[in-house]
């Protein structure tokens, strides 16, 4: 009997040692953000994937881009919100020809330089404000791989006492 598990447990340990040598294993990586804006002042893609691939396409038979939208939470306890387009309103470009931008927030034409976009009273409670992107109709014969990366800056203006 002592012969019979002597020789067994060897076999025993062999035979579980090796089947957890060969064991797979599987791994995901998983990348997590929060950004919590402050009370007093943001300014925000609700949607927290706008700006990461956005693409304007051709209506075709109308010559025409699409245009992006996307819809901001905005909020300033403490005054009034302006934005501008950083460097100016930067066009559509594929290395030879342009496609001008027109960039509106909150219905207001944004600029290289801060104007204000929501007021003061508007801006006390978190509102909803949307961004517009349009492209100028492409000219005859414009065609290729248009980009751009236009950085909009939002300021908080801080109110002014009378």
């Amino acid at each position: 009997m002592f012969k019979k598990i002597a020789i067994a447990a060897p076999f025993a340990i062999l035979a579980l040692s090796a089947s957890t040598a060969f064991a797979e294993e599987s791994r995901s990586a998983i990348n997590i953000s929060a950004n919590i804006p402050s009370t007093v002042f943001h300014a925000q893609p609700t949607n927290p994937n706008f700006g990461k691939d956005e693409k304007m396409s051709l209506i075709l038979g109308s010559n025409k881009l699409t245009t992006l939208e996307a819809d901001y939470d905005v909020q300033h306890t403490n005054g009034s919100v302006a934005a501008y387009v950083e460097g100016g309103p930067q066009p559509l470009f594929n290395g030879a020809n342009t496609i001008a931008l027109t960039y509106t927030f909150n219905g207001k034409v944004l600029t290289g330089s801060s104007a204000e976009v929501v007021g003061d009273a508007e801006s006390n409670m978190p509102m909803k404000a949307r961004l517009v992107i349009s492209a100028a109709d492409p000219a005859g014969g414009q065609n290729g791989l248009y980009t751009a990366t236009p950085v909009v800056v939002f300021d908080a203006i801080p109110r002014v006492a009378p």
